[in-house]
């Protein structure tokens, strides 16, 4: 009883004896036993959901694109090595490159190619960089002596390559920009290679599975002379804008320069490539960006400018083969001719105050008589002058192998109409008759015309391909008795008394002649009295002095002239921009060109 009392109180209310029992139902809070049948299905049923979804995924990869994510697999573990072709090489006249190829390698970033020395591969190699493609550089050896003819190359743009020229071409491709490596691209190129080789994950290549070789572009040679152009671009060195060209009476181009030039290696040489300090431009970003100078704009043959007294030969040409003037027709130089309140001048009066008298055709252009021409080119007649001046190629592209020649602009009565909306006066044939007012002309036309004059009255189409035969494109331009006449003319412009005074007297080494297989002939070569080592070269020129629109800028300095005047082998043409008369700036260069011809 007492051990009873004593749990009791250890225990206290937790067992009470008011405790009972009680019997509780089960089925009270349990959940419904349907929810347990709809559990039993739901599992199984997302199983087979699951299942269905990735046997279909299966059968879309294996069956339906299967073919596809093989290729793809096979795109990733077999890849396409390209080699660049080289390009071909372009010789000049007599054997000598042009061009160089030299090793080197490219990269495309972002699409954009970029082309690299050895030097800035091996350090981008030695870096882990396994994406530069072996490539061979473009070295041009001349440099910016030669750069207008030559050009260069650059990554082709979106435009071309949706032109039909190049439709194998891919984006990053390098193509020629200007010049021969533009015009005969097609050549130039060759076909690149291909290498597949099997590579495994890391990239590493496992095996070679096929080659085709590259095949090299066709080479090219011209009719340029080397040495020759170098000579011009010494003879050039101080014209800061302008052009001169060296040709045969046949067509073939010897020399071409245009100034200001570029060093076409800035664009070919890689990053790393530093120009020669006595270039005119230093960085690509000084040729693209100078708007002034336009150092890619080839004046030679894109350049449009009044010819002034130069275009006196196809006047002269233009009177005598229509019949309005012959050798015994005469002009009494007034030194000016009035028209209403306009005064048309000659160079000699207003320069001194003198006149000339009665002067005929080989006296005019002997004298460069403006009163003259302003008289024969009334008489002639603006269409008829027009039309003479179109027999000779002007007005129209000649037809050159350069890329971006200009047609210039040869005035009509119709074309003044439409296009001014003004009635052609009296005035402008005056104008005309001398080389000025609405005539355009590029420097290679005034070559042309004046290869025509030397040959006899034939003009053939300028080229710059040696393979190319002479085309004549207007022949029987001038009777042997008109050309006899203006080629007496031009004899006598640089003649002692003619207005060419640094040509007159012209002579080179008796030893430089014979080496070309020359002798003294008593036409085109002479005994220089006094000098038995020295031998006179005749000389058959015409200068030119152009006024611009502008009546404060100096005028064009131009000269053309073919040598010897029998029987000729060179024909020249300079022109200096805004920079005087063609005697005192254009005939010295001219004479440095010919002394570097028939003296070296």
């Amino acid at each position: 009883y007492a051990i009873l009392i004593e749990l009791h109180m250890k225990l206290g209310a937790s067992f009470s004896e008011s405790i009972h029992t009680e019997k509780i139902s089960r089925n009270k809070n349990h959940a419904d036993p349907a929810f347990f049948s709809m559990r039993t299905y739901i599992f199984p049923l997302l199983l087979l959901v699951v299942a269905g979804i990735l046997g279909g995924r299966l059968f879309f990869l294996q069956i339906l694109a299967g073919q596809y994510y093989r290729n793809l697999s096979d795109s990733n573990r077999i890849r396409t090595i390209i080699s660049h072709a080289a390009r071909g090489i372009i010789f000049d006249r007599n054997g000598n490159p042009l061009v160089y190829n030299v090793p080197g390698y490219r990269e495309n970033i972002h699409g954009k190619t970029t082309l690299l020395s050895q030097a800035q591969a091996l350090t981008k190699i030695a870096a882990g960089d396994k994406k530069l493609e072996i490539d061979s550089l473009r070295k041009y050896p001349l440099g910016e002596d030669a750069a207008h003819i030559i050009g260069y190359i650059g990554q082709i743009s979106s435009d071309e390559l949706q032109l039909p020229t190049f439709l194998t071409y891919q984006s990053g491709d390098l193509t020629g920009k200007m010049g021969i490596e533009e015009e005969y691209e097609p050549l130039l190129k060759g076909t690149d290679g291909k290498t597949l080789v099997e590579v495994d994950a890391t990239g590493k290549t496992i095996r070679m599975l096929g080659q085709t070789d590259p095949i090299p572009g066709q080479n090219i040679t011209l009719t340029l002379d080397s040495n020759m152009q170098k000579s011009v671009a010494v003879a050039m060195s101080n014209v800061k804008k302008g052009a001169a060209i060296v040709s045969t009476p046949t067509g073939e181009i010897l020399a071409m320069v245009s100034k200001p030039s570029f060093d076409p290696n800035l664009f070919t040489m890689g990053k790393d490539y530093a120009t020669s300090t006595s270039a005119t431009y230093q960085k690509i970003s000084q040729v693209l960006l100078d708007g002034s100078g336009q150092p890619l704009l080839n004046r030679a043959i894109s350049g449009t400018y009044p010819p002034g007294s130069t275009f006196k030969l196809i006047t002269a040409a233009a009177g005598l083969e229509s019949g309005k003037i012959d050798e015994n027709y005469m002009v009494d130089d007034t030194g000016i001719l009035q028209v209403g309140s306009f005064s048309f001048t000659n160079w000699y009066y207003s320069q001194y105050g003198k006149t000339e008298g009665n002067i005929n055709v080989v006296t005019a252009i002997k004298r460069s008589n403006d009163i003259f021409f302003y008289t024969v080119g009334n008489l002639v007649g603006v269409d008829r002058l027009s039309q003479e001046a179109k027999k000779f190629g002007l007005g129209s592209v000649l037809g050159i192998d350069l890329p971006g020649e200009a047609a210039g602009l040869v005035p009509t009565k119709e074309w003044k109409e439409k296009t001014i909306g003004e009635q052609w006066y009296l005035g402008d044939d005056y104008h005309y008759g001398i080389g000025q007012g609405y005539l355009l002309t590029t420097p290679l036309q005034v070559n042309t015309w004046t290869q025509a004059v030397a040959n006899g009255g034939t003009w053939y189409q300028p080229h710059l391909r040696k393979s190319q035969i002479p085309t004549p494109k207007s022949q029987n331009l001038l009777t042997q008795k008109n050309f006899d006449l203006i080629r007496q003319g031009m004899i006598e412009v640089c003649a002692p008394g003619g207005v060419a005074y640094p040509l007159f007297n012209f002579s080179v080494k008796r030893e430089a002649l014979r080496v070309k297989g020359l002798q003294i002939d008593g036409k085109s070569f002479l005994e220089v009295p006094g000098h038995p080592d020295q031998v006179q070269v005749v000389v058959a020129c015409k200068t030119g002095t152009a006024q611009q629109g502008d009546a404060a800028a100096s005028p064009h300095a131009w000269i053309t002239l073919f040598a010897p005047a029998y029987h000729p082998q060179i024909v020249v043409t300079v022109l200096s921009e805004g920079s005087g008369e063609g005697s005192d700036v254009a005939a010295p260069i001219a004479k440095q060109i010919l002394s570097a011809y028939f003296g070296r």
